[in-house]
């Protein structure tokens, strides 16, 4: 799944290609937008919102979309060949004379007019690379369920919004805890840092082609996607196992030498945790 900094990097793509200009084509392939034409009206900009787009039109409407787990927006200029996917995928086309930008396999599109655009968005926490970020009420979000693995509290965009699951691996690798380390038992200086640590690591990555937490050619990331070889930091093996965020299970990894708190076994079954327990995190 993109997370926020990818997010914001298409969200400036879309930005720079359409906004102040006239839209000559608009295309929405799904159902209950079919008969939608936007032609004529001038795009005023493209926002992030965690990991949300919200695009403006003029006539006060917004066009909603957000990626999941396959979804992306493709620009192209004219006469350049689609290689977004087959023509199946495409569900909406936004053109002006010189840029067309394609929304290839999105989940969720929605338009809405401006004003209720809190309908798709309002119940995100602060965002990380947004103008709306406050550090306090991020780690407040965090702790208010303490005994929740400190992996889910950080994929639940209701608590800050940007973060997937490769920076929730890797977030709590740099503070030294397991993603099953109940939030409330973080050291209270580690979760102190938290919020600064998160916002440092998606500000970093926003401009880059390649996602980087170690500063390292070669060797972007601690843990994310390493396992079973040997940790960056103590050569311990970094192992690795699905933890549920409330809605499915994601591939987690850690390693357990640098990492304190409990763990799956090595062998044991996957991590499971209901929906009964935590209600589904709201992307």
């Amino acid at each position: 799944m993109p997370e926020g900094d990818t997010v914001w990097q298409t969200a400036r793509r879309l930005h720079d290609a359409l906004a102040g200009k006239v839209l000559v084509r608009s295309d929405f392939r799904v159902p209950r937008y079919a008969t939608v034409d936007l032609t004529d009206r001038r795009v005023l900009d493209v926002t992030p919102r965690g990991k949300h787009l919200l695009t403006r039109v003029e006539g006060g409407l917004t066009l909603h979309s957000h990626l999941r787990m396959e979804g992306a927006w493709k620009v192209y200029g004219n006469g350049e060949r689609w290689r977004g996917g087959p023509a199946h995928q495409i569900r909406a086309i936004l053109g002006t004379a010189d840029r067309t930008a394609v929304g290839y396999r999105l989940q969720v599109l929605e338009l809405l007019r401006t004003t209720d655009e809190d309908r798709a968005v309002g119940h995100l926490g602060p965002d990380l690379l947004g103008p709306d970020w406050d550090p306090d009420r991020a780690l407040a979000n965090l702790l208010a369920d303490p005994a929740r693995p400190l992996g889910e509290a950080l994929l639940d965009q209701r608590n800050l919004a940007g973060i997937g699951n490769i920076y929730k691996s890797e977030l709590c690798f740099l503070l030294g805890a397991t993603p099953w380390l109940p939030v409330g038992a973080l050291p209270a200086d580690r979760a102190a840092k938290l919020p600064a640590l998160a916002k440092k690591l998606l500000e970093a990555n926003r401009d880059r082609l390649v996602r980087s937490t170690t500063g390292r050619r070669g060797q972007d990331l601690f843990v994310y996607g390493r396992a079973p070889r040997p940790c960056l930091r103590c050569h311990t093996s970094v192992r690795v196992a699905d933890q549920g965020d409330g809605s499915r299970e994601r591939p987690t990894y850690w390693c357990p030498r640098c990492q304190t708190g409990p763990a799956p076994a090595p062998g044991s079954p996957r991590t499971r945790r209901t929906q009964q327990t935590h209600p589904r995190p709201t992307n």
